[in-house]
């Protein structure tokens, strides 16, 4: 017997009627009507100590040796947030940084500091010197959190951060890693304080304060303009509207293939491979939330073993699941593969599905200014419209906007995202805050798309000069700015070239000035940039011109021919022997 496929409104109609999760209510935030969902926790400490119980006896962390049941990564987040509030005099609203790897101490104590009402500063840990510090001291972080290989980075400039406010410097690892860190102590030495210690040092104070949804939860960097990282500041419920966010994708392709929710979806837990950073909101805001409110098994691990954890869940950018494809995975069990940082190439899930052929697979759209997801695609759907990136959630709205006006579907321009999910403000920056954020609290994502007239976006290119590699996404600025400390060098223009693994990898083409033509190698090029520029950002190919680039009516480089040319000269080289490819 055929099942009836339900409309998109039907299922929307289904999944918010009252008493279900997704139940949607309006409200006055900030001064704005909003549709909010109703049955969202308060505060992410109201989530933790919900989930943290619920599952307490199950395995909620693995990392090589190390494994933590849900009930363990909870008393030990109550034992570093009394340290974290007593011993560093924490308190609600501070800000604790953490700029590290994936590691399950981060999770701790990511939840240690939402148990006193501290806000999270989750810093790139990828960033070179110079803008890691900036986001630190930007930051004015109470508490400082790092592992070894920051500690190197940071330990120059401890002086320095401790005029911002900061009181204590902590760094993950044992006395096995004991290093010479001037002013830093590591987290195994001050968390030999014992609960019974804290109680008669430290009264607790974790149930002390109210966190109410529209108190400060996180600051998440993104890249500007400037070249600069710029801290997003989010709320409780700006940070939690993603939760189901995450979710409703999946429950729209039930229902629109005709079957019901399950009304009972308890069974053997599900393991999923986090691979993305967690200071990355696809890394915490998505993957873990949603892994921790279902009860899942986070699997960390720095190389690929998803069988030995039993991994049903994976995914990220593209290139996670290009990974899998290039892996000797096929036929592995997988039930879910998520697509999420970037568009995916439509010829990946495809073939995905040839190797996966009972996998869900799913994509997503989101910025970090819009706490990862508002708009989703997932099941047969996303199989019909593999270039698609779905629909808005029933909180979300979306705009089209070309030339200051909204354009019917169908029709090309910028797209606007409005809902409770949108960041409060860039942090201490309100001129670039006033430029996202209209006043009536839609962001400008500074994306091309359209949306089609069954309802479904599609992102056809970037209004930024950002180049996205794998989901990191590059200001151009900076790598320009980079490549022009060479004094030989008069114009340049970072472009993105393609790649079928990260979807775009970075080039540069460069304009030498008159009396240095025929002096500039590309090798020296890409030398002198890799101590100044993130591992992701070096370009994988520089063109060396003798002649100045054409400027548009306004003085600025036209950077379109320039683009083509790159991808062009980039398909050539991929055409070519070995020795002619400039990769990384």
């Amino acid at each position: 017997m055929s099942l009836t496929k339900r409309t998109l409104a039907e299922c929307d109609a289904i999944l918010t009627a009252p008493g279900m999760p997704y139940e949607v209510e309006t409200r006055i935030v900030d001064g704005r009507v909003q549709r909010v969902y109703k049955h969202l926790p308060r505060s992410i400490r109201d989530f933790w100590q919900l989930y943290g119980a619920q599952h307490r006896e199950q395995t909620y962390v693995v990392y090589e040796d190390l494994r933590l049941t849900y009930g363990e990564a909870y008393d030990g987040s109550l034992h570093v947030a009394r340290i974290f509030e007593r011993v560093y005099g924490v308190r609600k609203g501070d800000r604790v940084a953490i700029c590290s790897r994936n590691l399950p101490e981060y999770l701790v104590a990511f939840w240690a500091c939402h148990l006193i009402g501290a806000v999270s500063v989750m810093v790139n840990a990828w960033l070179p010197f110079k803008p890691l510090t900036y986001c630190l001291e930007q930051s004015a972080s109470r508490l400082v959190i790092v592992d070894a290989e920051r500690a190197d980075v940071i330990s120059p400039v401890v002086p320095h951060l401790r005029k911002t406010g900061v009181a204590g410097f902590l760094v993950w690892g044992s006395a096995s890693l004991r290093r010479e860190w001037d002013g830093l102590k590591l987290w195994s030495d001050v968390m030999h304080l014992r609960n019974q210690s804290l109680e008669l040092l430290y009264p607790p104070q974790t149930d002390a304060v109210t966190i109410e949804p529209e108190d400060d939860a996180t600051i998440f960097f993104t890249s500007g303009t400037t070249g600069l990282p710029k801290g997003v500041l989010s709320t409780q419920r700006q940070f939690l509207t993603n939760i189901l966010n995450a979710k409703i994708g999946s429950s729209r392709a039930i229902l629109r293939s005709g079957i019901d929710l399950p009304t009972d979806p308890t069974g053997p837990q599900k393991s999923v491979l986090i691979s993305v950073p967690f200071f990355h909101v696809s890394g915490t805001t998505s993957l873990t939330m949603l892994a921790t409110s279902m009860g899942m098994k986070i699997v960390l691990m720095r190389k690929w073993d998803v069988t030995k954890e039993n991994v049903r869940i994976a995914g990220g950018v593209p290139a996670i699941v290009a990974d899998l494809l290039d892996s000797p995975l096929e036929g592995h069990p997988f039930e879910t593969l998520i697509f999420g940082g970037s568009p995916a190439h439509d010829r990946l899930p495809r073939k995905a599905r040839m190797s996966w052929p009972t996998a869900n697979m799913s994509q997503t759209y989101g910025l970090t200014e819009a706490n990862s997801i508002s708009v989703s695609i997932t099941g047969e759907d996303y199989e019909a419209r593999p270039t698609s990136t779905g629909i808005p959630s029933v909180v979300n709205d979306i705009l089209i906007i070309r030339d200051g006006m909204a354009v019917p579907r169908g029709q090309e321009g910028e797209i606007w995202l409005r809902g409770p999910n949108i960041m409060k403000c860039y942090w201490k920056d309100p001129e670039a805050t006033a430029r996202a954020l209209t006043a009536d609290g839609w962001l400008k994502t500074g994306d091309l798309g359209l949306i089609d007239k069954e309802g479904f976006l599609y992102i056809r290119d970037r209004i930024k000069d950002l180049i996205n590699r794998g989901g990191e996404k590059i200001d151009s600025i900076s790598v320009e700015n980079a490549i022009h400390a060479d004094d030989r060098i008069y114009q340049v223009a970072a472009v993105g070239v393609p790649d079928p693994r990260l979807g775009e990898l970075v080039a540069a083409v460069v304009s030498v000035k008159p009396g240095f033509r025929g002096q500039v190698k590309e090798e020296e090029v890409i030398n002198m940039v890799r101590g100044n520029l993130p591992h992701y950002a070096v370009p994988v190919m520089v063109i060396v011109l003798n002649n100045s680039f054409e400027l548009t009516p306004s003085h600025k480089i036209r950077k379109e021919p320039l683009r083509a040319l790159a991808r062009q000269e980039w398909e050539r080289r991929s055409r070519g022997p070995p020795h002619t490819m400039a990769r990384l």
